[in-house]
């Protein structure tokens, strides 16, 4: 492990030459209280990176909130559709893609910009938010009613087979699970293996942040690991008391205001 002020210019200057990158750098929680230094990472930051290394491969992380919601019935957004990013976080990640966008064609730096939806372990997560709710018996509003989830061993997984597809122009790509998962059978389910009733306030709206992952399937095939299989872990993990790295997701804010 290299430490480094990736904010200093120099810093960054002085980290070795690496021919393959995945750029995992960003800032969500907290972008309300500094949205100033929300841009600065998300907009500012991916531009040092491709000054420093523009012979490398980049695998650069963005986000599906860059699309905004979309209606549930269309399936999720697709790499062809329009970003309509809401609140100053999504904005900023699209700033994010429109650097890398530019420096992939006036200096040539192969890269790939992967939209994540929602990667899950047993530590973090749409699930691990949900079945901590059920264990503590607080609410789980369901106005964000659908939500997608994939295992982070089949992002990692995702993310190495994807250096080989970096290109000028960037490559952009869904990263998610094929399943529209509802956020009301999850929880029910959850709270069953749990031996625990959920709470469940609100309804359900039209609209969601979802990904179509038509590309992705196409490159990969199906993610090893379902959103049935993510049940059951988490809600055996939970029961077990297993640790939790404590940084809710907050997936069910649709107002862009992390």
């Amino acid at each position: 492990t290299i430490r480094c002020d990736l904010m200093d210019e120099s810093a960054v200057a002085g980290l070795p030459d690496a021919p393959n990158i995945a750029y995992l750098a960003g800032m969500k929680f907290g972008s309300l209280r500094e949205p100033s230094r929300t841009w600065a990472m998300n907009a500012w930051l991916p531009g040092i990176v491709c000054r420093r290394f523009p012979e490398s491969r980049i695998v650069a992380f963005s986000t599906g909130n860059v699309y905004g919601l979309t209606a549930v019935a269309g399936g999720g957004s697709s790499e062809t559709d329009a970003p309509i990013p809401i609140g100053e976080y999504a904005m900023s990640c699209l700033g994010r893609e429109r650097i890398f966008e530019h420096f992939a064609l006036s200096q040539g730096t192969r890269v790939v910009l992967v939209r994540l939806f929602y990667a899950c372990e047993m530590r973090y997560g749409v699930l691990v938010d949900l079945a901590t709710k059920i264990a503590a018996g607080e609410a789980i509003d369901l106005a964000m009613g659908r939500a997608n989830v994939l295992w982070q061993g089949d992002c990692n997984d995702q993310t190495l087979r994807l250096f080989e597809h970096a290109a000028s122009p960037a490559m952009v790509i869904n990263m998610t699970g094929p399943e529209i998962l509802g956020i009301r059978d999850a929880a029910t389910e959850l709270g069953r293996l749990m031996g625990r009733e959920p709470v469940l306030v609100g309804t359900e709206s039209d609209t969601a942040c979802l990904g179509n992952t038509a590309k992705a399937r196409a490159l990969f095939g199906s993610p090893r690991v379902d959103a049935g299989q993510l049940i059951r872990w988490t809600a055996d993990w939970a029961k077990r008391g297993g640790a939790s790295l404590g940084k809710p997701t907050h997936f069910e804010v649709r107002d862009g205001r992390f």
